[in-house]
């Protein structure tokens, strides 16, 4: 029992430290998600549309950082808030983002530009600056309302950073909450959680009829495991350590399940319609991120691998 309470309070402890050391290269991430999202500008096209079949109105709250222009004053005059006006299909304009930032994202090998944890948020934060400026709304699971304002970046990343984002930082998969119909969603996860786990809080997230994208970031070492000879490994959550003696033999072993691990999350994708691709550590986040920008402008299912 008592064996038990240490390694909660460890954990715990390193659940902490992690969402601190997060919070404290944020500004940089911010910085490198603003730079990626402008070097690819050129691949997104916003979704504007017009036409008379979808000349049908409705009004939200005004959100800070948005430009004043799209305020409907004559609604605003009706009571003391202030209004936007937005056609119907702008509403469901909304992409939904979830960033994985769970103990097993720390991981950085000697041959990846980043880590994890680090390249899902530069992912994440550019493609919420993409979207904005296409003209979408996006939002944090579980974490904001979806918002439109064009420092979408620095917002969200303070919200990361904060108590908000500290609490959910352990999570290894996103909320359970179905998101609403005909809006999209972004995971940006390592998906070492078990794959029924993930398959299920996928269908679950697109229960109602959203579709989304689905990017499994991997370190170069975990895709190839490169190990051999006497190595130990630990566990990123906890205590747990283990010893191989001759590491090369279970390459194949290791490489085969990692296989059909992705396989199954993959096919649980295709069943709802969303795509699957994996993205790893070693390559440029802009390879990932112009994939994922034509994705979510074209809205159709694919799978690859940015």
């Amino acid at each position: 029992m008592a064996g038990a309470a240490a390694a909660d309070r460890a954990a715990s402890a390193s659940h902490a430290k992690s969402a601190l050391d997060l919070a404290r290269r944020l500004p940089d991430l911010a910085v490198s998600a603003r730079e990626a999202a402008a070097s690819v500008m050129h691949g997104v096209h916003g979704r504007r549309r017009s036409g008379v079949g979808e000349a049908f109105w409705q009004f939200r709250p005004f959100t800070m950082g948005e430009s004043a222009s799209r305020i409907d004053w004559r609604r605003s005059a009706r009571d003391d808030r202030t209004y936007v006006r937005e056609r119907e299909w702008e509403a469901a304009q909304t992409v939904w983002v979830w960033v994985d930032r769970s103990p097993s994202m720390d991981f950085a090998s000697d041959l990846a530009r980043a880590s994890k944890r680090d390249r899902a948020t530069v992912l994440g934060l550019a493609t919420a600056d993409l979207l904005v400026r296409g003209g979408e709304r996006v939002a944090l699971m579980g974490l904001t309302r979806p918002i439109a304002a064009r420092n979408v970046v620095d917002r969200f990343a303070e919200v990361l950073a904060g108590p908000d984002g500290a609490r959910s930082a352990a999570d290894e998969l996103p909320p359970p909450e179905p998101l609403p119909a005909r809006s999209r969603a972004l995971v940006v996860s390592d998906l070492l959680s078990g794959a029924d786990d993930v398959a299920s809080r996928l269908a679950l997230l697109g229960s109602a009829g959203a579709l989304g994208h689905v990017v499994a970031i991997c370190d170069p070492v975990e895709e190839t495991f490169p190990f051999a000879g006497h190595v130990e490994f630990a566990d990123t959550d906890g205590p747990a350590r283990l010893r191989l003696g001759q590491a090369a033999s279970l390459r194949g072993t290791y490489l085969a399940k990692l296989a059909a691990h992705r396989d199954r999350i993959a096919e649980a994708c295709r069943r709802q319609g969303w795509t699957f691709a994996v993205h790893r550590t070693d390559r440029p986040a802009t390879e990932a991120l112009l994939r994922l920008a034509t994705l979510l402008a074209d809205g159709g299912p694919s799978a690859s691998a940015p």
